[in-house]
């Protein structure tokens, strides 16, 4: 973990809800996607916990959903303003499991943590198979970026306003070597029980501290309860206790 001030290049809206932000600054602490970041905003006694769509060596990209106060706030500033930033947090996918045929699987907002994994796999060589999944088509974002990196895309809609009509489920591939996911709990749980290799889950929680110090956002696994925040948010399919 690491504590570091960085600086809005650029704040811009993808849906009505949803907004992309890219910032500058000390990212050495990143190593694996599926990390998040956790954001002070004045005014604020908790900060806020967001997933990392992208980085390099000097930039930062989040997407996030505006929900509340804090979201609002976001999206309302501008380029050069400055957001004290808690970097490397959390574990991040594991690529060393994706086989010769990865399926990553993002509904909503837990679409932006698959772009960065999406773009290591294909620079590892990997064909990458991803399915987007929406309510409907005016949700939609970042289906354009995947194909960019030379990704199999497929987009689902509930309403089947866009794509395959339906939940991320029922668009999966009848072949894939291991899976990478992120979304809503019911949504996940719905890969969950679908699905038929192994494969990673990342969890959207909502956490105090952020680095597991205050035992918030715990999950019972078959090893015992783990903080999402630090042992997570990414876990193992086979460690999960559902019965689905």
């Amino acid at each position: 973990m690491k504590q570091s001030i960085f600086t809005i290049v650029r704040n811009r809206a993808l849906t009505d809800c949803v907004y992309q932000m890219v910032l500058s600054g000390d990212t050495s602490a990143i190593t694996a996607p599926g990390q998040f970041v956790n954001i002070a905003l004045e005014g604020k006694f908790l900060r806020r916990p967001i997933s990392v769509c992208d980085y390099d060596d000097q930039t930062l990209t989040i997407v996030y959903k505006v929900v509340g106060k804090g979201t609002a706030q976001m999206k309302d500033m501008i380029p050069g303003q400055s957001l004290d930033i808690l970097t490397g947090l959390g574990n991040g996918y594991d690529l060393t499991c994706a086989g010769d045929a990865p399926l990553l699987i993002g509904g909503g907002v837990g679409v932006p943590p698959m772009y960065n994994l999406a773009k290591k796999l294909r620079a590892m060589g990997k064909p990458v198979a991803v399915i987007l999944g929406f309510n409907t088509q005016s949700e939609i974002f970042y289906e354009e970026q995947f194909m960019a990196l030379g990704c199999a895309v497929t987009v689902t809609t509930v309403d089947g306003s866009y794509g395959t009509k339906g939940f991320v489920t029922n668009a999966l591939p009848e072949y894939y070597s291991h899976f990478y996911t992120c979304g809503p709990e019911p949504m996940l749980k719905a890969v969950f029980k679908a699905t038929t290799t192994s494969g990673q889950m990342s969890f959207e929680e909502r956490m105090g501290c952020g680095f597991g110090a205050c035992m918030g956002c715990s999950c019972k696994t078959i090893t015992g309860y783990k903080r999402i925040c630090k042992e997570g948010p990414v876990m193992r399919k086979e460690e999960l206790l559902w019965n689905v």
